[in-house]
């Protein structure tokens, strides 16, 4: 039998290996760069960014949900899910349910006005276990980004000051 708690600072070692079994899974190893300090300095620094959960069977780490807030002009605040990880042996046995109900409690008694997440189109699996909960899934919209490189790159160290544009 599993639990479920809030993830403390003791967690981030524990929360860093989930998060590389995933890039592993996702066949991305390679894009993970961050690192336990930054964990900690974003999840429990001064100003943190994101909070979690984890399920654990005899003091072992074995899952988590990791949210964060964010903003919707149409919608309000939601609760972003950014990953809802299970350690691969424990998979299918329930693990996944209760983080992502545990996660829907979170948004609910944070005032949320919805939760969002997102899945890879080749994830079956996961698309599956959303569907159970009558997801929406989006078929528009297409996800994009800039890496930290890029965000330099487009800096305007010129001085250009907000309104002269």
């Amino acid at each position: 039998m599993f639990t479920l708690r809030q993830g403390t600072k003791e967690d981030i070692p524990d929360m860093l290996r989930l998060v590389k079994e995933l890039a592993e899974f996702e066949k991305a190893p390679q894009e993970v760069d961050n690192t336990e300090e930054r964990m900690l300095e974003e999840g429990f620094g001064e100003n943190p960014v994101f909070g979690f959960y984890v399920a654990e069977i005899n003091q072992k780490i074995i899952g988590m949900s990791v949210y964060y807030y964010r903003y919707s002009t149409w919608k309000g605040k939601r609760l972003f899910l950014e990953d809802l990880i299970v350690t691969e042996e424990f998979r299918g046995q329930g693990v996944g349910k209760a983080l992502f109900e545990k996660s829907i409690e979170h948004a609910i008694k944070t005032n949320c006005n919805g939760m969002s997440w997102q899945v890879l189109d080749w994830n079956i699996p996961a698309i599956e276990f959303y569907k159970k909960y009558n997801s929406n899934f989006d078929p528009e919209w297409i996800n994009c980004s800039l890496s930290l490189e890029q965000l330099k790159q487009h800096n305007n160290p010129a001085g250009v000051s907000e309104g002269t544009f």
